[in-house]
């Protein structure tokens, strides 16, 4: 049958289509209420104008549909599918590792704010969100200064014979020893959610009703602290600026650039602006799609819903999407295009968040590229470096000995393509060898053939470490084919009678010359090339203490009887330390996988 005959014979009914190109690759997915209709108007003689459908149709040599009941059911299937297939012409947002919230349970006996990244329908409060940990930590921060709640897991705490030092500092009620009633510490709780939604004026007249009640009791250092808390939360208060009445909003806004489509979101919270975050996501039709298909993977993950959605456009699936969200949410949800207003200022604010994101990104990529053109001119290298590698060791007396691999895509942390190597053939401190294993399985075949090569590869050092990188490079059968430097650290002048202390300047050693290049210093090539190598050296670090610590919580649980290495590994995935171990109650023991109370009395006994 042929493709025009299969068009001819589709459904009117909601469903999902497939669009294969000539090899059977899935290169596009799209849902409908009316299959027939939608497809046909990709074909028509007429046709669709736009360029971006036109490129796609030309690709397209057969098309698959799924039929569903509803135009709901439709939606949730081609997200599943996306996801699955991962076309190259629909939008992949993919999970966003730089996304935070607190997190606050009510239903605990007294509980209190952690930093999450997921925001999981489990019952629990999730405010936020926030662009970054700092962010969220300076809110937590700011938090506990107004609402002193616990810091620590409640076992922890109960664990404790005296308050901890937080409590010293005024940023803790040391619930664990009695020094706050329990309902006194839920209005605490109660306040500092009413805090987080953007309901301060409600906030303060109930703190002030306390505070008056207290002191019409005569209960005077009562009213005292209540008094004192509701200064700091009128000063915060006075700082926020209403933008919406009422309830929690969030605002869309994009631009278009070329095949990107850059989005901003806006969060309000209890009318008040409380933050935003940018998306950069490649996307070639039109900008109503892009946003729709944005929207129902962005809002179908781990996030808060808002009762209200502003978008610049109209969307085609708001009917289906508003449904879908409004079930997940577990109450009504709006998605609405403000033609005038408040609220039309505000998507247009939204908008030009995501232009001037995109002027900024274009900045940031050119003085990128001025930065590596000047460094290769500088160090006189083959080839621009777009990528740059960078290898460190770290080991103590050869013990725990680890190689970490980072790399650069066009002046900026390319985390993908970080790697960590457990040393593996070498016994004792033998660093250049250590260096051979590491470059030996970084550049085998099957790892150049999954990950490339690169441009430019830095070693920590000076011309012994270059020498021998430029051999072991040289015995896998890869000269010429990137460039190699080696970066040797300032050094300090020891002059007990020199009045100031006298600081070399950074070195920058070239292959096949003694000398080494001394680049201007705090110019932008050198200080590119030591934040690659002390970022290197940090993730190096970090693993040799990773594993540090695993053989100390390992050699301490090992000597609990009755734990065997099934049994200390699921302990470890529970707790992470043997000091956290130490503080768990029975309860918690029994809880772990292959575990029970009788082993874990038993265990409790042993830890004391």
């Amino acid at each position: 049958m042929s493709l025009q005959d299969k068009i001819r014979q589709l459904p009117a009914s909601p469903g999902v289509y497939l669009m294969r190109d000539g090899d059977g690759e899935i290169i596009y997915i799209g849902k409908a209420r009316n299959l027939r209709q939608r497809v046909r108007s990709y074909f028509n003689a007429t046709g669709d104008s736009r360029y971006q459908v036109k490129f796609l149709m030309a690709r397209v040599a057969d098309i698959d549909v799924l039929l569903t009941d509803t135009e709901k059911e439709a939606l949730l299937l081609e997200n599943t599918l996306i996801k699955q297939h991962r076309p190259r012409y629909n939008l992949d947002l993919k999970d966003d590792k730089t996304y935070f919230s607190l997190r606050l349970d009510p239903r605990e006996e007294f509980p209190r704010f952690t930093l999450v990244r997921k925001t999981p329908r489990d019952g629990a409060r999730y405010f936020g969100p926030y662009s970054s940990a700092t962010a969220a930590r300076e809110v937590l921060r700011q938090m506990t200064r107004l609402f002193p709640l616990r810091h620590y897991p409640l076992a922890t705490c109960m664990a404790r014979k005296r308050p901890c030092l937080y409590h010293q500092i005024g940023q803790c009620s040391a619930p664990c020893q009695g020094l706050i009633t329990k309902s006194d510490y839920l209005a605490l709780v109660e306040g500092a959610m009413l805090f987080l939604e953007g309901k301060g004026r409600l906030l303060v007249a109930e703190f002030k009703r306390r505070m008056t009640a207290a002191a019409a009791e005569m209960q005077y250092e009562e009213a005292a602290r209540w008094r004192d808390l509701l200064h700091s939360i009128q000063v915060t208060v006075e700082k926020q600026k209403v933008v919406l009445q009422g309830g929690d909003s969030d605002l869309v806004g994009y631009h278009r650039q070329g095949n990107r489509l850059e989005l901003a979101i806006l969060f309000i919270r209890g009318g008040v602006l409380s933050g935003s975050r940018l998306f950069s996501l490649g996307w070639e039709l039109e900008d109503a799609a892009g946003i729709a298909a944005f929207l129902q993977q962005y809002y179908t993950g781990q996030v808060f819903i808002p009762a209200e959605i502003l978008l610049p456009l109209p969307i085609e699936e708001g009917g289906a999407l508003t449904e879908l969200l409004e079930e997940a949410r577990g109450s009504r949800v709006t998605i609405t295009t403000p033609q005038r207003g408040t609220k039309r200022e505000l998507v247009e604010l939204a908008c030009k968040n995501a232009e001037s994101a995109v002027r900024q990104r274009d900045a940031a990529s050119a003085a990128a590229a001025t930065t590596l053109a000047e460094l290769r001119r500088n160090l006189h290298l083959s080839r621009t470096p777009a990528r740059i590698e960078c290898y460190d060791i770290s080991t103590i007396q050869g013990r725990h000995s680890v190689g970490s691999g980072v790399t650069f895509s066009d002046g900026r942390p390319d985390k993908g393509n970080y790697r960590r190597y457990r040393i593996q053939s070498v016994i004792g401190q033998d660093d250049f060898a250590m260096l051979r294993e590491v470059f030996s399985r970084r550049f085998r075949d099957d790892s150049i053939a999954k990950n490339g090569l690169p441009d430019l590869v830095v070693v920590d050092g000076g011309i012994g470490q270059l020498n021998a990188a430029l051999e072991i490079i040289n015995e896998l059968g890869l000269e010429g084919s990137f460039d190699l430097v080696s970066l040797a650290k300032s050094r300090t002048a020891r002059d007990s009678a020199a009045v100031t202390v006298q600081k070399s300047d950074e070195r920058v050693f070239l292959p096949g010359r003694k000398n080494p290049v001394v680049l201007r210093q705090n110019s932008a090539p050198l200080l590119l090339l030591a934040a690659i190598r002390d970022e290197a050296h940090r993730f190096a670090i970090d693993y040799h203490r990773t594993l540090r610590g695993k053989e100390g919580i390992a050699s301490g649980i090992d000597q609990i009887p009755g734990i065997g290495p099934k049994r200390r590994t699921a302990l470890l995935k529970k707790f992470g330390s043997l000091e956290r171990l130490k503080t768990c109650t029975v309860e918690e023991l029994a809880g772990v996988e292959g575990m029970n109370r009788t082993l874990a009395e038993s265990v409790r006994e042993w830890l004391g």
